[in-house]
């Protein structure tokens, strides 16, 4: 009797320590969406090497970032790694209504997803970050293909950032042309820095192009709630899109309702893994800089800090 009350007593110990074993993962892989920027790939293979070295299949998947939440909500995919809110909260949120798909946690980090310039660019425009000072500089970034208004260089136009519908509900003197990739984003910057030539563009954080070359991001009018969908929230009584991004949104992880059941251990690994900006930056700069393959850059990532994803697998023993 004395033994089975410590036995007991221990199981009850680990449980209210987080360290309770977790029954055996399904051999069925944990199917793992990639998109097309670097960070969200180089984390997709962090984690899914996570779950290789605790003895899961990982299966990766090449995904639209937008429609992937539909697809983790029918089970097609088990989790999404980065969950933007500036760019992905809409999508996010009407799959959470449906139902199958749920909120998994967030990372440490704080995301900013706007219009950015590098600092040489003020010297053109001494008004920034404002916006209606960029809008009366909008000839400053003019090009042979925007005429004499301002050119604004976009993401690709797969990522849905809404840049000509902000440009049409702030009045701005602004063409939007779009990059074909992330990478076409950091070939212009670096073009432009040769001769100071000021430019503005689409770029986020984290992201490791802030370390790469300091800037700002422009101060639209602050976001609120429905101002990209009723047109009586924000600047204008009769637009949307009125009003910046988030400046302090979330990043968060998703996960097919079905996951904690079919594999407990990955994903106990998935709510307790978090990253910082600095450490998703520096994840992007292996392969946006250092020209890694992504494969490759989450291997020497996780090589270079055990301590920030191995403790999220001690937190889930076997």
């Amino acid at each position: 009797m004395k033994k089975t009350t410590i036995l007991l007593s221990t199981a009850a110990a680990l449980a209210l320590s987080g360290q309770a074993a977790l029954a055996q993962d399904s051999s069925d892989p944990v199917i793992i969406p990639i998109h097309n920027w670097s960070s969200q790939i180089v984390m997709s293979h962090i984690y899914g090497d996570m779950l290789e070295s605790i003895g899961d299949n990982v299966e990766y998947v090449s995904t639209d970032s937008q429609a992937v939440y539909e697809a983790i909500r029918l089970g097609d995919a088990t989790v999404e790694l980065e969950v933007w809110e500036g760019a992905f909260a809409a999508a996010f949120n009407a799959a959470v209504e449906k139902g199958g798909i749920h909120d998994a946690g967030d990372h440490d980090a704080i995301t900013r997803e706007d219009w950015w310039y590098p600092l040489w660019t003020k010297e053109s425009c001494p008004g920034l970050p404002d916006w209606e000072a960029l809008n009366e500089c909008a000839a400053v970034f003019a090009t042979p293909e925007t005429g004499e208004k301002g050119r604004f260089l976009g993401g690709p136009v797969d990522w849905l950032k809404h840049d000509q519908e902000r440009v049409e509900g702030m009045d701005m003197n602004f063409v939007v042309v779009n990059a074909g990739s992330a990478s076409s984003l950091w070939a212009e910057v670096a073009a432009a820095e040769r001769n100071k030539t000021p430019i503005v563009l689409f770029n986020w954080t984290p992201n490791f192009a802030e370390a790469v070359w300091p800037g700002e991001f422009v101060e639209f009018p602050e976001w609120e709630e429905g101002c990209d969908t009723n047109p009586e929230v924000g600047l204008h009584p009769d637009r949307v899109y009125d009003c910046g991004n988030p400046a302090d949104g979330y990043l968060k992880k998703a996960a097919w309702d079905g996951m904690e059941e079919k594999w407990p251990r990955a994903y106990c690994v998935l709510q307790n893994v978090s990253f910082t900006n600095e450490q998703i930056a520096e994840m992007a700069k292996l392969v946006d800089v250092d020209e890694l393959e992504p494969e490759e850059a989450a291997v020497a990532w996780m090589e270079d800090n055990e301590d920030s994803w191995k403790p999220a697998i001690d937190a889930c023993p076997e």
